[in-house]
């Protein structure tokens, strides 16, 4: 993987929505006031105070504040909270006006995450509480990304482990996702309406007819607000609220996308101001407060097209192993607590890396300015040392700020090119990629023995013109030069976390929770139809062997997709409850503070550990901020995904409307009695190629053995087979491409 889409969690670049800042308490001055009986000031006090009420028997807001004996200035604090806690899912609302525990009325609270198919799954917001399915007819008026409640709708059925499978319906919405629609607009004789993007939105938006100054016309890309939508029987009304272009036009495609995920477009202009400001020169007394690494021999490896550089690697031998050091970019020295800058960052979360565009953390002033560790300058880093002995453990570990000067920004090209080439180099930055190599390849191979799991994927790079419009799609594989980086990445971030746990220093992690017994159970059948038998998956050598298996073969892909799904999501928590995927019991973000808030909250972090400043995260907002971090992240990751999507879409629409359709190397991965879909290999995309382009002949289904048969000609189309295809159809509204026999 590229440094630009990483899937591991090691170096992942990966918004908006940002929990609005709690309150300081105040102190009622009124002489009248009454004081609440409990000094519960602190909103987790007072929230603790209420549920133990509320597990008594349901109370409405009136209640509660007569129960904490609160001052009448309370109340519209304690509303606030009550609210909160609503959209958090510890609390429920019935009866309109009363709360209770979620337990005790059989209901769960949590974000409701769509399917193509109209069906959605709950995240539950309450830690061990599960998945719920919400079939479409059970969904009501929700959208996705929204915070709903749900209700219980008894079994579900029985899941293939034998459990009971959870299964409800939305009874109420707490809080949109957002109220806006981006889509095509279209005129019918009688009304306007909004086709949407997003195919995960079944209906299209009826809106009154647009008028100046938003005259848009049929055909324009859209932005409406929903304002009616009483039933999921009827089609929701709106108005158009912005007019992004007309379809198809250069650069809408990305505008649509960056407006259905509200992602900001520009930095607010106090943060600029504050960047600007942001000097670039290093203060000889700061020089002098740290480590001075200068004149080691230290490089960075990324993507071609990269700019901000935020890890730089050193490797030494000595006399039992190595000498490892991982030097990040010092992004705290710059951002501090409480500035302009830092209130954005917080907001945003992370970097989005669309496939026409950069929307970073933080200003360019300092992304791809003085925190960039490029060459042959002096830079500021946060330093992990590591001594490796020759089996690949770590007998020793330090921590410092140090001041840099990489010597050599290499590309992951050059790197591959330098581990591939045998003989001497007569150089010594390649000398020591291949040292580095020695290192990291230990390191892998030590991981993978202690359980962990291969779930990389290559990545399809979009190349584009001056106009935005895709010109190539490039295969990058994991290779050893993109595994090299990733392992001393792996480490620093492991030995940090280490740390931070074992002084009980507060942090964030970056946790992988344990999958479902049931989730695998089913994944485990998915194998066993793809011809690959697994014993208990329960235990992650089973998985292991799995991956082994599917090395090389046609339906790889799909077999690691179907495991990612069964495996519950990587995100960020206060607590260090271990990473599955990795198998590594303390695992944290630290590598990435350019791109990642949560980077940047470890390295404060650290620095508290080391008594390089008084304050360090504060630890009754890390819950909170683990929560909204996880949820950018989340966005992030979509908008990036169809922001791919629809360049390949653009791509292989190109393609159908040639004179002379490319032929394209395809392999069978399901067959239906209506067809077989393909994945392209070289291009990560699945299509569908339908009976009706099979020719004259009568194609007979056998589900038995996925295979469709002609009765005359006798040929046959089976999972795993490859041939080449054509593009036939591309259908921009359903995001789907169809294929032919080439």
């Amino acid at each position: 993987m590229t440094k630009s889409r990483r899937q591991s969690d090691s170096r992942s670049k990966t918004g908006r929505t940002h929990p609005k800042p709690q309150e300081s308490s105040r102190r009622a001055h009124s002489s009248q006031a009454r004081k609440p009986k409990t000094s519960d000031k602190q909103p987790n006090r007072l929230e603790s105070s209420i549920l133990n009420l509320v597990k008594k028997r349901p109370l409405d807001a009136a209640g509660i504040e007569a129960a904490l004996d609160l001052p009448p200035n309370w109340k519209p604090r304690l509303a606030r909270i009550l609210q909160d806690m609503e959209t958090r899912g510890q609390i429920v609302r019935i009866r309109k006006d009363r709360f209770i525990l979620p337990k005790e009325a059989d209901l769960i609270t949590g974000k409701i995450q769509f399917h193509m198919n109209g069906s959605a799954h709950l995240l539950a917001g309450q830690p061990g509480a599960p998945d719920v399915l919400v079939r479409p007819e059970n969904t009501s008026t929700a959208m996705h990304g929204d915070t709903v409640v749900v209700r219980r709708v008894g079994s579900g059925g029985v899941s293939h482990a034998g459990g009971e499978r959870l299964e409800g319906e939305v009874i109420r919405i707490v809080s949109r996702a957002t109220d806006t629609i981006v889509g095509t607009l279209q005129r019918s004789p009688k009304f306007f309406y909004v086709i949407p993007d997003d195919p995960r939105f079944p209906h299209n938006l009826y809106v009154i007819p647009p008028a100046p100054p938003l005259a848009a016309r049929a055909g324009d890309k859209v932005v409406a607000r929903l304002e009616s939508w009483p039933s999921r029987h009827v089609n929701p009304e709106g108005r158009i609220v912005e007019i992004l272009g007309r379809s198809g036009a250069p650069g809408v495609d990305m505008l649509s996308i960056i407006h259905r995920h509200r992602l900001p477009m520009e930095f607010p202009p106090e943060v600029l101001a504050e960047a600007s400001r942001t000097p670039f020169d290093i203060p000889p007394a700061e020089l002098s407060r740290r480590r001075d690494l200068r004149n080691a021999l230290i490089f960075t490896i990324d993507p071609d097209d990269a700019k901000d550089f935020d890890d730089a690697i050193q490797v030494e031998r000595t006399q039992s192993g190595w000498m490892v050091g991982i030097h990040i970019a010092d992004v705290s020295h710059y951002v501090h607590p409480g500035t302009a800058m830092e209130r954005e960052a917080a907001v945003r979360g992370n970097s989005v890396y669309l496939a026409d565009r950069v929307i970073p953390m933080l200003p360019e002033a300092l992304s791809n300015g003085i925190c960039s560790l490029k060459p042959d300058v002096e830079r500021l880093a946060f330093s992990v040392f590591a001594q490796i002995d020759k089996s690949g453990s770590v007998t020793q570990v330090s921590f410092a700020k140090s001041v840099i000067r990489s010597r050599k920004r290499l590309t992951y090209r050059e790197a591959l090119a330098i581990l591939e080439k045998s003989g001497p180099t007569g150089d010594a930055v390649a000398e020591h990629v291949r040292m580095a190599w020695e290192v990291s390849s230990l390191l892998r191979k030590k991981r993978f023995a202690a359980g962990s799991l291969d779930l990389d994927f290559p990545e399809i790079k979009v190349r584009l013109d001056e106009q935005g419009r895709p010109v190539r799609l490039e295969r990058i594989e994991n290779d050893i030069s993109h595994q090299l980086i990733e392992e001393l990445m792996l480490l620093a971030n492991e030995l940090v976390a280490r740390e931070l746990k074992l002084r009980k220093q507060p942090a964030l992690y970056r946790i992988h929770e344990n999958p479902e017994p049931d989730r695998l159970e089913e994944f485990r059948e998915f194998a066993a139809s793809q011809g690959i038998s697994a014993g208990d998956l329960t235990q992650r050598r089973e998985i292991q062997k799995i991956l082994r298996a599917i090395l090389g073969k046609p339906f790889a892909g799909a077999v690691k997709i179907a495991l990612l799904k069964s495996l519950k999501r990587a995100r960020y928590h206060h607590e260090p409850l271990g990473h599955y995927g990795l198998s590594k019991s303390d695992y944290t973000h630290f590598t990435s503070p350019i791109r990642r808030y949560s980077d940047l909250i470890v390295h404060r972090a650290l620095e508290r550990q080391l008594g390089l400043t008084k304050k360090g995260p504060d630890p009754a907002s890390l819950a909170r901020t683990a929560e909204h971090i996880s949820n950018t992240e989340r966005t992030a990751a979509e908008a990036e995904k169809e922001s791919v999507k629809l360049k390949k879409l653009e791509y292989f629409q190109a393609q159908a409307g040639a004179s002379k359709r490319q032929s394209f190397r395809a392999v069978v991965i399901e067959v239906r009695n209506f067809g077989f879909f393909v994945e392209l290999p070289d291009f990560l995309l699945t299509g569908l190629v339908h009976v009706s382009s099979l020719g004259s002949d009568f194609f007979v289904h056998d589900p038995a053995r996925a295979r469709l048969t002609g009765r005359q000609t006798k040929k046959s189309y089976a999972v795993g087979d490859e041939l080449k295809v054509a593009v036939e159809r591309v259908d921009t509204v359903k995001q789907q491409v169809d294929f032919r026999p080439a």
